[in-house]
C-alpha cells in the first residue's frame, strides 16, 4: 500500500468525522466504541470484499449471473418491445451506438430483479440473510435488534422497504436510531438497481463494476451508522426487535406478481423523475449560461459552480487535485438530481478526465440515494408507517441527507486506500 495515498485516505476519513462532529447535537454524548467499531468494521469489510481472493471469485460468479439477468430481460423486452427492447433491427443499422434504448432495455430490469427479491424474501432466502447480517452488526457495533435488522436489510431493500420490515418497533425508537435508519437509506441504495447501474459502470470499470456496487452496499452501512453517532449520539436503552413480515403470500405466484407490480411503479417513477430533472436542469442551465454570457462573457451551468463547492470534498475522498472539479461536478449531479444522472454523465466523460482510480472511488461516492428528492421520499414513506413522529423526521431529514452524504464518501476514502 502506497503510503501517501494511505495518508490522504486517513486524513479523508478524519475530515468526514470532523465535519460531523462540528454539527453533533452532544459532542461529549458520542460513543468512541462505536465510532471505532464501526470504523474498524467498515475497514474490515472492504478489505475483505476487495482484496480477498476467494472473495473475487464470489464476485465474478455473481456477475455471471448479473449477465445471465440481462439476457433473460433481454428476452422479454425483445419479444414485447422489438428491435426498441434489444431485438433484431428490421432495417440496417449504421451505427450501433444509438441502438440502446434506456426506457426499453435498462429499466425493465428493475421490473425483473424486484419479482425475484420478492420470491427469495417468501421463500424465506433474504429473511435468512438480514437475520444473520443483523446479528454481526449487533455484536460489532452494539445496535439494538431492531436498528440492526433495518440496517441489515438495507444492502437489499430500498429506503422506504427495509423500514417496513421494522414497523412495530419505529414508534420506539430513541431519536438516535430513527435518524441511523434515515441516514442508512440515503448512504445506500437497494440490490433492486444493481443490475442498472452495473449496465452504466461497466464501460468505465470492465469486469468489476457489479463486485464494487456490490461491496458498496455493504461497508455503507457501518458507515452510516457511524456518523448517526457522532451527529446524533445514542442515549438511553437500545430497542430489541426482529424482522417483522410485512407481507402473506400464499403461493410463488403471488409474491412473484407483487414483486412485478412493486419493480413497475419504481420503474416508471425512476423515468418520470429522471425526464422531469434532467429537463429542469437544462432550463436552468440555459439561463444562467445566457445570463453569465451576457455579463462575464462565459457560459456558466449549474453543475460547474457545485463542482468547486464539491472539489475539496472529492480531494479528501482520494481523488487526485486535476480530477477533483469534475468529480465535484458528479457528486453535484447526484445531490441535486440523483445518482442515476450521476452515472450516466461519468460515462459521458472522456478525454481522460478522470482515471480509472477515480471511477472506482467515485462509485462508491455515488452508489446512494442522498439527493434532494429523497428527503421527500423519506418524509412520506417513513411518515406513514409512524405518523406521530413525522414532524421528527422532518427536522432531521435535511441533516440525514447531509450524513448519508459524507458516508458514501468515508466509504470512498477506504476504498482509495486499497486500490
Amino acid at each position: 500500500m502506497d503510503v501517501q495515498v494511505c495518508i490522504h485516505g486517513v486524513l479523508g476519513i478524519v475530515s468526514f468525522l470532523a465535519i460531523a462532529f462540528v454539527f453533533s447535537e452532544k459532542r461529549r454524548k458520542v460513543s468512541v466504541r462505536k465510532v471505532l467499531s464501526g470504523l474498524i468494521l467498515q475497514v474490515v469489510l472492504a478489505a475483505i470484499l476487495i482484496k480477498a481472493p476467494q472473495t473475487q471469485r464470489a464476485f465474478l460468479f455473481v456477475s455471471r449471473g448479473v449477465e445471465a439477468l440481462k439476457k433473460a430481460t433481454a428476452e422479454g423486452t425483445s419479444f414485447v418491445f422489438g428491435y426498441v427492447g434489444g431485438g433484431a433491427s428490421p432495417f440496417p443499422v449504421a451505427n450501433t451506438d444509438h441502438m440502446f434504448v434506456f426506457a426499453f432495455q435498462a429499466l425493465p430490469m428493475i421490473i425483473v430483479i424486484s419479482a425475484i427479491s420478492m420470491l427469495l424474501f417468501y421463500w424465506r432466502v433474504l429473511p435468512a440473510v438480514v437475520n444473520g447480517v443483523s446479528f454481526v452488526a449487533q455484536r460489532a457495533l452494539g445496535i439494538g435488534g431492531a436498528l440492526g435488522t433495518c440496517a441489515a436489510a438495507k444492502i437489499f431493500f430500498g429506503q422506504t422497504d427495509a423500514p417496513l420490515l421494522i414497523r412495530p418497533y419505529l414508534s420506539k425508537f430513541s431519536r438516535n436510531e430513527l435518524f441511523s435508519v434515515m441516514v442508512a437509506g440515503m448512504a445506500t441504495t437497494s440490490m433492486t438497481l444493481l443490475v442498472l447501474y452495473s449496465t452504466f459502470l461497466e464501460k468505465l470499470i470492465p469486469g468489476a463494476a457489479v463486485a464494487h456496487i456490490l461491496t458498496s452496499s455493504v461497508i455503507n452501512v457501518p458507515a452510516a451508522l457511524v456518523l448517526a453517532e457522532v451527529m446524533i449520539p445514542s442515549c438511553g436503552k437500545e430497542t430489541s426487535g426482529k424482522m417483522e413480515m410485512p407481507y402473506k403470500f400464499n403461493n410463488s405466484m403471488e409474491a412473484v406478481s407483487q414483486g412485478t407490480a412493486d419493480g413497475l411503479n419504481l420503474m416508471w417513477g425512476i423515468a418520470s423523475n429522471l425526464i422531469v430533472v434532467l429537463a429542469l436542469v437544462f432550463l436552468a442551465n440555459k439561463c444562467l449560461a445566457g445570463v453569465t454570457g451576457i455579463l462575464f462573457g462565459c457560459e456558466v451551468t449549474l453543475q460547474s459552480i457545485l463542482g468547486y463547492v464539491f472539489l475539496p470534498i472529492a480531494w479528501l475522498m482520494g481523488v487526485p487535485y486535476s480530477e477533483a472539479h469534475v468529480a465535484g461536478q458528479l457528486l453535484a449531479t447526484k445531490t441535486v438530481l440523483n445518482e442515476i444522472a450521476a452515472m450516466i454523465d461519468m460515462t459521458k466523460l472522456g478525454g481522460g478526465e478522470i482515471s480509472h482510480s477515480t471511477s472506482v472511488i467515485m462509485t462508491y461516492a455515488l452508489c446512494g440515494f442522498a439527493n434532494f428528492g429523497s428527503i421527500a421520499i423519506q418524509i412520506g414513506g417513513i411518515g406513514s408507517l409512524v405518523p406521530e413522529r413525522k414532524r421528527e423526521l422532518v427536522e432531521l431529514s435535511a441533516w440525514a441527507l447531509f450524513a448519508g452524504t459524507l458516508a458514501s464518501c468515508m466509504s470512498g476514502a477506504v476504498v482509495s486506500m486499497l486500490i
